[in-house]
This record gives C-alpha cells, structure tokens and sequence, in this order.
C-alpha cells in the first residue's frame, strides 16, 4: 500500500512539474485523456446550460404520449468525430434541426469554462456541421512548429495560430498582405521568419529598406535586388514595372486563344504558362513604408507621388505578372498623403502586432474584420511577436511567430543563395559584396575620443 502510494504521489509530481515546465508534454501524456473524457462526461449538461439543445420534436412527444413514457429530454448537437491533437482537442459537431453555427460561435467563451480548456474556437465545416477546435494549454506563450508542415509552392508556414494550427502565408491565394506593429512588438522577427521560409522557394525577393538596409542587408545573398533610400526605392519601383510590362508581353503571346483550346487552359497569368516560359514569381518586402511617403521639399514630394503611384500599379496589377508585395508599417493611414487610402485597399492580407492605438488597429482591421480591433489593441507589451491575422473575408486569428534571430535568418539565405535567381532589369539593385562602413564617419558623443584618432 505505501509502495502504491509512493507511486501516485511520483506520478501527480510528475504530472505537475512537466504542467508547469513543459505544457506540451503534458497535454500529450496526462492532459489529453483528463480532457477527453471531461468532455464527454459534461457533454450532454453542459450544451443544455449553454442553450445549445432543441427541445424534442412533435412525432417524439406524440410517441411518448402513446406508450405513456416520460416526455423526451432537449437534445444537443451530436458528436460526429473527437480527435486529439497536439495541442488540444477537435470536436465535430452535427446541428440539430432549428440551431445555427452562429449560435455555437456566441458560446465558445462558456464552453471554454465549462470544459476547463484555455481556449475555444468555431467554424463552420459545411451547412449544419460545426467543428471546435480546444487548445489545451497556452500555444502561444512558446511557439513550437510541427516537426512536419506541409509546403507547396507560394504557400510557406509563418507562424502558430491560437487554435494549436499552423498559419500559412499563401501568395496565390492573398497576393498582397499589409503587416503593423509598434516598435518592439515582434514585426521585424516575422518579416524575418517570412524571409527564411520564402528563401527556400524558387521565388526572387526584392527589398525595400528605408532604415539603411540594417533589417534586409544582412540577408542579401538571397535578394535579387535591395534598395536602402527613398531615391533608390523609387528607381528599383519603376524597374519593376518594366519588368511587369515585360511578363505581360509574355502571357499575351502564349495565351493560346484559338477556338480549339479549353478555356481553362487559357493563359491570364504566369500560373498558365508551361514551365519553360513561366517567370520567376516575385515577393517584393516593403519595410516601413511611411519612410517612402514623407516629405519636406517639394522635390521629395515629387519622388514620393512616384513610389506611391508605383505601389498601387504594382498592388492593382502585379498579381497576375506573379510580383507580390509585403508591406510592413507602424502606421498605415491617410495622414501620409494621397494615394496611401487606394493602395491599403488593395493589401487583402491583414495584420497587426501590438499598436499604440486604437486607430492603428482601424487601419489594419476597421474596414475589414471590425471585432478583430479590440483583440489587436489588447495585445500586451510584454508578448512580442503576439499579432492578429485576417482578411477581407471578414475571419481573423491570433498568432504569433517563432523567434526567429538575425543569425537564423542569415544562416538560411546563405543556405539557399544559389536560388537567387537573376533578373537582367534589376541587376543594377542587387547587392553583390557588403559595403565597408568607416568608424569615421560615425558620429561620436561630444567630448569622445574619435576611433581614428585615437
């Protein structure tokens, strides 16, 4: 009996230690069977106290009332499939007749306490089947990727969503994507998780960092082509479009109208061309685009309606030439000037790490999923990397990336260097050895001793 004893109290030790260190471990080893068989033991009370039951039809009242049995109890939704998962648990439900998905979604909150998970979502599978999806523990709090994502072409794992899925950046669905963030609040570690995905791709990546190249440069053995100044961005913008003009060239040529071919295999992209003729698809990563749309003369406001007129043509026309733009910004509205409205408009992709304010979060989010603006100003400081996702479809997520350092970053493009593919129109951009930077040139405190003097 003291033997047995000992063992459970090893056992419940365990149990909380690996609860407190290593919540994954214990989900997979205690916390599923605990919350599975929770789930099934309130199942039935719990979906009558939330107003998820229908109360018996007409035929089973009149059936009761014929063989003088109690009157039928109010059913909930059947379980069709309960599976867990790594992080938690998938519970597909069949509606009764009279209840909607809806209905489910307003309750998940209460689910969520009911069934002591940390979190609940809902979606609608097809008409009359709802699936939950139950997280045990906090996935967030340590990213951990699934050792095996599935990649395919344009379509690469970005970050972990709150629900334990894996979030993918899906260029052929979303073409373009707006990214804001405050400072520190993990923008910079996504663009960069972003980059070391995209690096293995057969894609060109053109950069646009404003900064002085610090964020992009550091990376530029896997960049076709990089600019590090509003004049350079503008000059790299318009060889872009050359080289948009020229793809078109090429899709109208092998369109392939005749009266004998199908009409789905009628080229109107690069996707339709044959493998011989397609061009590379390019990213273009914009780092923060409110240094492209300042000005203070009337010279610089010239080269700034140049580049924003640019990043709409691109928005409103690159799809189709396979050029995708990444927009990443602290602040994205109308107070940087014209045309800033029309290309936000275009940016389908949506999200937001932590914001300063409200109207940072409206920007993102106001004219698109309006419920995700409280979650994106709720964010707090001490999370970085912690953001809301959505698009125009109305849907969003929380999320968070994986730290991803500097050097991890680095370490990926140089891996994958060799499919830096190179482009005649914007050869003139591409980096091709650091440029040295002399300790001279940089500005000392007053009073300090200057490095080459001393």
């Amino acid at each position: 009996m003291v033997r047995l004893l000992g063992v459970v109290v090893l056992v419940v030790a365990a149990a909380g230690l690996l609860r407190w260190r290593r919540p994954a471990w214990y989900w997979l080893t205690f916390g599923v069977v605990v919350a599975i068989a929770r789930v099934l033991v309130r199942y039935v009370s719990v979906m009558d106290a939330c107003g998820l039951t229908v109360p018996p039809s007409r035929w089973r009242l009149a059936m009761a009332r014929m063989v003088n049995r109690p009157v039928p109890e109010s059913r909930p939704p059947r379980i069709l499939r309960l599976r867990p998962t790594r992080t938690g648990l998938v519970l597909r439900l069949g509606l009764r007749p009279g209840q909607d998905a809806f209905d489910v979604a307003a309750s998940c909150d209460r689910l969520r306490h009911s069934f002591a998970m940390y979190g609940v979502t809902s979606r609608e599978v097809r008409s009359g089947v709802v699936e939950l999806r139950m997280t045990g523990y906090d996935v967030l709090a340590r990213v951990q990727m699934p050792a095996t994502v599935d990649r395919m072409p344009m379509r690469v794992p970005v970050a972990l969503r709150e629900d334990g899925a894996v979030h993918f950046r899906d260029y052929r669905t979303t073409p373009h994507a707006l990214t804001v963030g405050a400072t520190k609040s993990g923008k910079s570690v996504y663009q960069r998780n972003l980059v070391a995905e995209l690096a293995a791709q057969d894609v060109a990546l053109v950069g646009i960092d404003c900064k002085q190249g610090v964020e992009l440069f550091p990376l530029a053995r896997r960049f076709s082509a990089l600019a590090d100044n509003p004049d350079a961005a503008a000059d790299l913008l318009d060889a872009l479009l050359a080289h948009m003009e020229g793809v078109y060239q090429v899709i109208r040529a092998e369109q392939r109208i005749t009266a004998d071919v199908p009409d789905a295999e009628i080229a109107a992209d690069i996707w339709d061309l044959p493998d011989h003729l397609r061009p590379t698809p390019i990213v273009v990563l914009v780092d923060e685009v409110a240094e492209l749309a300042l000005y203070a003369t009337k010279e610089e406001e010239r080269r700034r309606d140049r580049i924003i007129t640019a990043l709409v043509r691109l928005a409103q026309l690159g799809r189709a030439a396979g050029i995708y733009l990444e927009v990443c910004g602290q602040r994205f509205g109308s107070e940087l000037g014209k045309g800033i409205t029309m290309l936000r408009a275009q940016l389908t992709g949506r999200t937001a790490h932590r914001v300063n304010d409200e109207t940072s979060a409206n920007m993102a989010f106001g004219d698109i999923a309006p419920d995700a603006v409280l979650a994106a100003i709720q964010i707090p400081a001490n999370a970085p990397g912690i953001a809301v996702t959505g698009d125009s479809s109305g849907g969003w997520h929380g999320i968070r990336a994986p730290h991803t350092s500097m050097r991890q970053a680095v370490n990926a493009c140089n891996r994958h260097a060799h499919r830096t593919p190179d482009l005649p129109g914007l050869a003139a951009f591409r980096l091709t050895a650091p440029v040295p930077v002399s300790l001279a040139k940089v500005p000392t405190q007053t009073g300090a001793e200057s490095p080459s003097t001393a």
